[in-house]
């Protein structure tokens, strides 16, 4: 499986960046060794100072695809979680001021929480699912996928387009406004509506 992340999603988020509001989807790909599950630990990594929390919603592929059109987009995925793409931002910095891809600075070992998933029979509307981060219990981040720049359907359109999409891949649909550093000691909780979907202890 591969992960498939979307940048600059959230119109708020982009600001807070100084990022520009894209026209069009921003990718990026984590490969499956970033992956981290089960409630694990994270430990920061020795080659950044500053690893910041992205939470967003994550969408699994249930059917192989590609140039899927957008009216056929939700055969193509089964199930809802949450995750965190973790970022180590003064990497990302110093690669983007040299005009170098992100990689480093997102895909590295452990990079993205996913929680278990739920079925997306499980959800009223897709387009108004809301969600939260807790950083030692303290809400840091709220979304709500109905402020999305591109919807999940829009997101599977696009990709599909340029990557082949398979069974067990992930997309990481962007994060909110909101996004902060960890240090050592930190507990990241996150939950969609009230329910509890993850909690990690950074090491």
């Amino acid at each position: 499986m591969k992960i498939i992340a979307v940048g600059r999603n959230y119109i708020d988020h982009a600001k807070e960046l100084d990022n520009p509001v894209p026209d069009q989807p921003v990718i990026f790909l984590k490969p499956d060794t970033a992956v981290l599950k089960d409630n694990k630990d994270f430990y920061i990594p020795d080659f950044s100072k500053d690893i910041h929390y992205e939470c967003e919603l994550v969408v699994r592929i249930c059917n192989e695809g590609k140039h899927v059109s957008k009216k056929f987009a939700p055969k193509y995925y089964d199930a809802i979680g949450l995750g965190i793409d973790f970022t180590a931002r003064d990497l990302q910095s110093q690669l983007k001021s040299k005009g170098l891809p992100w990689e480093l600075a997102k895909s590295f070992d452990h990079s993205a929480v996913v929680s278990p998933l739920l079925p997306k029979e499980a959800f009223d509307d897709l387009n108004a699912v809301k969600f939260s981060l807790t950083k030692n219990g303290e809400v840091v981040q709220s979304g709500d996928t109905a402020d999305m720049i591109f919807d999940i359907d829009t997101l599977i359109t696009f990709i599909s387009g340029y990557i082949t999409l398979r069974k067990g891949d992930l997309i990481y649909t962007g994060t909110p406004a909101g996004v902060g550093p960890v240090i050592i000691g930190d507990k990241l909780e996150g939950f969609i509506g009230d329910k509890l979907m993850f909690s990690t202890l950074i090491k």
